[in-house]
């Protein structure tokens, strides 16, 4: 099953960075209704005009549901993880925040989004910054390697999200920080979203019940852990799922949307 949720998730997503996908996992270019621009869903979840500008052009996919750099309190010379990384937008804003001495390392398990980043790297000038092919669950760092992780709108995505804590907790160093934005549950989804892959690619299907996720990390070993924003998913903005038109409608859809929340949560090793 979670071998099965992986191949979707990287089918997806490979679909996204090879250019022939968007936020709603079709080829259509109406698939989100007035299809709104990665700029646009990026503002929208807390982008400035100026985090947009500096960065290379293909890096941002509007995938994000945060903004997890500006919390995340970079300091000059630190060493930085940000999983699953995508077009690397993250990887990029945070290059800058450390600067040439410090470093930053973006994993995604999507071969089409690590050579994507790659090439978004070398149209950016920046040296302080690599990506990774890997998962999550199992990152490919060594323990105490990392001085801060951020992640955004990925862990949702994973079907085994207490080893992906686990793995987080196990790269950074003592004292280390983590700053994740990231969908949870304020309410029930139908058994029928549930079971829609559509759904779960879409950070709806596979995200957990806001306690359960803070518990998740906690187990995980992390302290001081604590939400520190949070908003509504702007439903006009968000995926239609229309590969599974004939199941879920359009207003199934708003009702799942309006269970869940964006959250931005921060914790300590």
């Amino acid at each position: 099953m979670k071998r099965n949720i992986q191949k979707e998730v990287k089918k997806k997503y490979g679909s996204i960075a090879a250019g022939s996908g968007s936020c709603c996992g079709s080829a259509k270019p109406d698939c989100c209704g007035s299809a709104p621009s990665a700029e646009e869903l990026s503002a929208s979840v807390g982008y400035s005009a100026a985090d947009l500008t500096v960065i290379p052009e293909g890096a941002n996919l509007g995938l994000g549901c945060g903004n997890p750099v500006a919390l995340a309190s970079l300091r000059a010379g630190e060493t930085v993880l940000d999983l699953g990384s995508g077009g690397g937008i993250d990887c990029f804003l945070a290059a800058r925040r450390v600067g040439p001495e410090g470093r930053v390392i973006g994993v995604d398990m999507t071969e089409e989004m690590i050579g994507l980043a790659r090439e978004n790297a070398a149209k950016s000038g920046l040296k302080n910054v690599e990506f990774r092919h890997g998962e999550i669950e199992n990152l490919p760092l060594q323990d105490n390697s990392v001085d801060a992780a951020i992640s955004n709108c990925v862990i949702n995505l994973s079907p085994d999200k207490e080893r992906v804590f686990r793995e987080v907790y196990r790269v950074l160093k003592p004292g280390g920080r983590l700053m994740v934005s990231d969908i949870v549950l304020d309410g029930e989804l139908s058994q029928r979203v549930r079971k829609s892959t559509a759904a779960y690619t879409g950070c709806i299907g596979g995200a957990l019940p806001r306690a359960e996720y803070l518990v998740a990390m906690t187990k995980a070993g992390f302290t001081e852990v604590e939400i520190v924003a949070e908003s509504g998913v702007p439903v006009d903005l968000w995926a239609d799922f229309p590969e599974e038109a004939s199941t879920l409608s359009r207003q199934k859809i708003k009702t799942a949307l309006a269970a869940i929340a964006s959250v931005k949560v921060s914790a300590r090793k």
